[in-house]
Parts: C-alpha cells; sequence; structure tokens
C-alpha cells in the first residue's frame, strides 16, 4: 500500500509539474499563430493577384514573361531551368525538381504537427486543473473548484482553436503546393523536354 501511495504522489508531481510547461508553450504558439496568420493573408493576397495573371502560361515561360504569373519560389526554379535548356541530363532536372518539392512539402510540417499539438496540449491543460479542482470540490472549496474549471475550459478552447487554424491553413497551403508543382512540371517539360527524351531514348 505504501508504493501505491508513493507512486500515487510521484504520478501527481508529475501531472502538477506539467501544467505551467503546458500555459506557457500554448500562450507561444498562440503567438506563433497569430504572426502566421499575417504571413499566410499576405500569401494568399499575392496569389491572389497572381491568380489573374495565369491565361496562357505555356507561352508565358516560353517567352520568358512568366516571373508575374507564379510566386518567387516557382519563378526561381524557372529560372534554373532556363540555365540548363540544352546542356541538363534528365537526372539532373529531376533532382531539381524533386529537391524544389521536398522544400515545399517541409515547410508545412509546422502546420502538420501543430494540428495535433495544439489539441493534445490543449486536453493535457484541461485535465491537469480539472485533478486539482476535484480535489478542492472535496474539501468544500467551491472558490478554487470555479478557478480551475475555468483554467481548465479555456486551455481546451485555445488548443482547439489551434489546431482547427492549423489544419484550415495546411489545406489551403498543401493546394497551393501541389499547384505549384504542376507549374514546375509544367516548365520542365517545355523548356528541358528534348533533353529528357533525348536521355531517356
Amino acid at each position: 500500500m505504501q508504493i501505491i501511495a508513493i507512486l500515487k504522489t510521484f504520478i501527481y508531481l508529475i501531472a502538477s509539474s506539467l501544467f505551467l510547461p503546458v500555459l506557457l508553450i500554448l500562450s507561444c504558439l498562440f503567438v506563433w499563430m497569430l504572426v502566421y496568420s499575417g504571413t499566410f493573408f499576405r500569401c494568399w493576397l499575392q496569389r491572389s493577384r497572381l491568380k489573374k495573371q495565369s491565361k496562357n502560361l505555356p507561352e508565358k515561360i516560353l517567352s520568358g514573361r512568366y516571373k508575374d504569373s507564379f510566386p518567387i519560389a516557382v519563378v526561381h526554379i524557372i529560372t534554373r531551368l532556363e540555365s540548363f535548356k540544352g546542356v541538363a541530363s534528365h537526372i539532373q532536372v529531376i533532382n531539381l525538381l524533386r529537391e524544389a518539392e521536398h522544400k515545399m512539402w517541409t515547410s508545412l510540417d509546422a502546420l502538420k504537427m501543430m494540428i495535433r499539438i495544439g489539441p493534445g496540449l490543449g486536453l493535457i491543460g484541461t485535465l491537469i486543473p480539472m485533478g486539482t479542482g476535484l480535489a478542492s470540490l472535496g474539501q468544500g472549496d467551491l472558490g478554487q473548484l470555479s478557478q480551475d474549471l475555468v483554467v481548465a475550459f479555456t486551455t481546451t478552447v485555445v488548443g482547439m482553436a489551434l489546431g482547427l487554424l492549423a489544419y484550415f491553413y495546411f489545406t489551403i497551403q498543401r493546394r497551393w503546393v501541389e499547384q505549384d508543382i504542376k507549374n514546375m512540371e509544367l516548365a520542365a517539360e517545355l523548356l528541358t523536354g528534348d533533353a529528357i527524351d533525348h536521355e531517356i531514348s
């Protein structure tokens, strides 16, 4: 029985010690999400302007008038592809496209983690004060119980809000990445298609 009591106390101390870091991390993540929201909407405005100029993309790529029709990352890749024209091997072009694609997908890792981390931290921040609140209820301290419940539910709200925002941003940006990859592959076919076909044959 003594061992069980010691283990219970140990687990309680661990859970209690996690509460402050959870609140601190949730606060930092919320600030980060606010900053990221500004970056996201800036990119959204830029892509809205680019969408109006996305007609006749093959002609613009071949004529070199593509800089106003693609995001900066895609423009950089197309510029590299132009320098490869006539001298690049199939492997060099594929490697360039794969590296660019890998970087684009890697840039979404923070959002993918936030989708899970936000609600998870919110749940931890809910359960810890709920335990202390129930202990206060057993002692008849309703004031402490109400304070613990307020903290518990607010951490849940913050965690869920972070997860929902991250999922929304991730869904939109995944569509952007897929579109950018498609445009880079189109540029590769138009600018280095002959060299690639020659290497394959």
